[in-house]
């Protein structure tokens, strides 16, 4: 789908010069004579920003985007493989799953753009072990101390939590949700 630059937001999925970028930054100026946009695009693949000073009536290619849920089936060469609920079969590069697959769950979600996996995230909440912290503090659980998790990253949890435990995680912003009692 074709869309002028003055019809583009932030957020939109555009292709550049044969790039996929996501719109980041969209602004109007207003000439004697004519409009410009000015835009900030950031390449899916690459990170790589780009600032643009487009007329008004400059073309992009919108393209079509989708998320969906998906489990992590193996590793083939410089690919990883991931299965939707229905046997549909996704790859997408190591690099574009690294981040993701470091958490460990059971499902992630899959970024589509016009059919194609292009990268994968953890859920908005995973359930991890604490593998290295402080003893609990009795009476203080309005404070946070350090936690090492069983997958290497590092994370503030309540003083409560204790080694062998385990917690409820935000991968996105590393934020300590709860603890998992059973």
């Amino acid at each position: 789908m074709q869309a002028s630059a003055l019809d583009i937001r932030k957020g939109y999925l555009v292709d550049h010069q044969g790039r996929m970028c996501t719109v980041i930054d969209w602004s109007i100026m207003r000439n004697d004579r004519r409009q410009y946009v000015f835009v900030t695009l950031k390449d899916l693949l690459t990170g790589r920003v780009t600032e643009l000073k487009e007329h008004g009536d400059t073309k992009f290619e919108v393209l079509e985007k989708d998320n969906i849920e998906l489990s992590h089936s193996y590793q083939e060469g410089p690919e990883e493989v991931f299965y939707d609920g229905e046997g549909n079969e996704f790859r997408c590069s190591i690099e574009a799953a690294k981040d993701a697959l470091l958490w460990g769950s059971d499902k992630y979600v899959g970024f589509l753009v016009n059919g194609r996996l292009v990268t994968v995230s953890p859920p908005s909440s995973v359930i991890c072990k604490v593998a290295e912290c402080a003893p609990p503090m009795k009476g203080a659980n309005a404070s946070w101390k350090d936690a090492m998790l069983e997958n290497g990253i590092k994370v503030k949890v309540s003083n409560l939590v204790n080694v062998g435990e385990k917690v409820r995680i935000d991968p996105v912003t590393l934020e300590f949700r709860e603890r998992i009692t059973s």
